[in-house]
């Protein structure tokens, strides 16, 4: 459910307010470019899918009915531009996706070992590693905190096929750390 302020905000988008659209994309647009920078791992292939969205939410904001939070509408918004980038980038063989270094800072830095900057690229491969929709899954869930129904929400999924391939993408990066891992050593 939206808060009484941003129906307030998404309601004056409607009615043509571009103050209120500005005050919107400034509200969102740092979330917009971390999950595009999540898939993508390029600063400006993330900025282009951050604009383009909030360019299609301006463009569509009308058929917008405020059923799901706007956060979750925008969310799957940049998932969808940032998963059809990826086929693009993938049928033109062009750079692989690894993990943002930003997002694996914030994991690494949650640890004490010493070693950890030598975990940094074997993560990143390891996530590389997955499926698009399993990597994608595994970045909303768990580098950005969203829920399982927003994940579902967002990758428009059952919530039972969400959690299907958080466990796979899950048990996969595990698998190929360890293998990983006995090529380091």
């Amino acid at each position: 459910m939206m808060a009484a302020d941003e129906q307030q905000l998404i309601l004056r988008v409607k009615e043509g307010s571009h103050e209120a659209y500005r005050v919107l994309v400034e509200r969102y647009m740092r979330h917009a470019y971390n999950i595009a920078y999540g898939f993508m791992t390029d600063h400006d292939d993330a900025e282009d899918i951050a604009q383009e969205s909030f360019v299609r939410i301006y463009e569509s904001i009308q058929s917008f009915r405020g059923e799901a939070a706007f956060n979750t509408w925008l969310y799957r918004i940049v998932a969808n531009l940032s998963l059809n980038r990826l086929r693009q980038k993938k049928s033109t063989n062009h750079k692989m996706v690894t993990l943002p270094n930003q997002t694996m800072e914030n994991v690494i830095s949650q640890q004490t070992d010493s070693h950890n900057q030598d975990i940094k690229p074997i993560l990143e491969r390891a996530l590389h590693d997955l499926p698009t929709l399993q990597r994608a899954v595994v970045i909303l869930r768990h580098l950005n905190g969203l829920s399982t129904k927003q994940v579902s929400t967002i990758l428009q999924c059952s919530e039972g096929t969400i959690k299907t391939h958080l466990h796979r993408g899950l048990k996969k990066m595990k698998s190929n750390l360890s293998v990983i891992k006995d090529e380091v050593i």
